[in-house]
């Protein structure tokens, strides 16, 4: 019964602190008193109230503009954005943070920040990429300029994760070439250049095992529906990007269809020296 009570009383007593932080809130929000409004919004956002604080900043921010405090009230701005998750509005303030004050002591995590709003935003591989290429130049900036910054680890780590994800679409990209292009070759060519593109522009890519296979791939595509004429030349394309992935990756995950392509390019070719020694 005791213990019943004692909670019901907790209970009472964090609503009635509640709502007295609620009216506190309303009345200050709607006050014209720029003071109290900031002494607030501090408030909020030292005890992590970002949302409440973020509103208040937002009211008074351009009266800080110039003034001694308007770096502090910008930079808890932007950060207020960010940490309550609004990562579009967070990049946005922190940019502008970076324009205003380019010597504050904040400088530094503002780069940070405003890279990692974009990071937030990138979405998944398959849609459009445009926030992940913001995030990247941003990053590779701050990288480039704080090379000893206590960030330096974790922005590094995440232009890893975004450069991935930017690899992935390209090799999905040119394995559809490849699904799209059996009859079309058009289409064949542009996936072998593609695949051609990436193996020589990432070298270190965790899809370059991949890229390798599905350039073969689309090279025997290529060859097996070419014109009887063009066949010995296109098979002959297929065989050395079969030597290259060998090469490269002698235990290939993609090993035994690898082999059947090359007992196709032998068969082939060795039918065509026959019919030319005729």
């Amino acid at each position: 019964m005791f213990l019943k009570m004692r909670s019901l009383f907790v209970i009472v007593i964090f609503s009635l602190f509640f709502l007295v932080s609620c009216n506190e809130y309303q009345k200050v929000l709607k006050n014209t008193d720029v003071k109290a409004k900031y002494d607030l919004a501090e408030k909020y956002y030292n005890e992590g109230d970002y949302k409440r604080a973020k509103r208040l900043f937002e009211q008074i921010a351009p009266k800080y503009v110039g003034k001694p405090q308007g770096e502090r009230v910008m930079f808890f701005f932007a950060n207020s954005y960010f940490q309550s998750g609004d990562y579009y509005l967070a990049g946005y303030q922190f940019e502008r943070f970076i324009k205003s004050y380019s010597q504050s002591d904040k400088l530094q995590e503002a780069v940070y920040l405003e890279a990692k709003s974009y990071y937030e935003l990138s979405p998944k591989y398959s849609l459009d990429q445009t926030d992940t290429d913001k995030a990247l130049s941003r990053l590779q900036n701050f990288i480039n300029t704080y090379p000893e910054s206590e960030f330096f680890e974790d922005a590094n780590a995440m232009a890893q994760e975004l450069t991935i994800k930017k690899q992935k679409k390209e090799i999905e990209i040119a394995k559809q070439f490849d699904k799209l292009g059996e009859f079309n070759f058009p289409i064949l060519v542009s996936a072998i250049a593609a695949l051609d593109n990436f193996i020589g522009d990432n070298p270190g890519s965790v899809y370059r095992e991949d890229a390798f296979f599905y350039r073969l791939k689309a090279a025997m595509n290529l060859a097996q529906n070419s014109i009887t004429s063009r066949q010995p030349e296109r098979y002959q394309e297929a065989r050395e990007y079969y030597n290259a992935l060998m090469k490269s990756y002698p235990e290939t995950k993609f090993l035994k269809k690898a082999e059947s392509f090359n007992d196709k390019i032998k068969k082939e070719l060795n039918e065509v020296e026959e019919t030319l020694t005729k």
